[in-house]
């Protein structure tokens, strides 16, 4: 029972971040908002991680699943993905690095500040 009530929990949160979507004079996406909602609630304690813990195992887990159906429906466009074959190969391998680099010194700032508010130790 609990994982239904953890599915009902992001599922509220992502019905409500449809209706905020729905109301913005300006476009949106709806799942940034379910993420912001999400990140505030925990942020605030409103919601306790241990209130999504079994659901959010559930989905990482089987998160190569999620994957399949985007990878499919890339076959439909498979002509346009040749024509631009190299600069989606040339974007691909000058972003990765990049984006590795930017992810370590998040981790090591994220790390240093929760070490001097004593929130983990090495």
């Amino acid at each position: 029972m609990k994982v239904i009530e953890q599915i009902c929990v992001v599922f509220a949160i992502c019905l409500i971040a449809e209706g905020i979507s729905a109301i913005l004079p300006f476009p949106f996406p709806a799942s940034v908002l379910s993420m912001v909602l999400l990140f505030l609630l925990l942020a605030t304690r409103i919601l306790h991680p241990h209130h999504l813990k079994e659901k959010t195992e559930f989905l990482l887990g089987n998160m190569a699943l999620f994957f399949v159906p985007a990878c499919v429906s890339l076959l439909k466009y498979k002509d346009a993905l040749f024509e631009n074959l190299i600069p989606i190969l040339l974007i691909c391998i000058l972003t990765t690095p990049v984006v590795f680099f930017v992810t370590g010194h998040v981790v090591q700032l994220t790390m240093r500040f929760l070490q001097k508010r004593g929130g983990i130790r090495k």
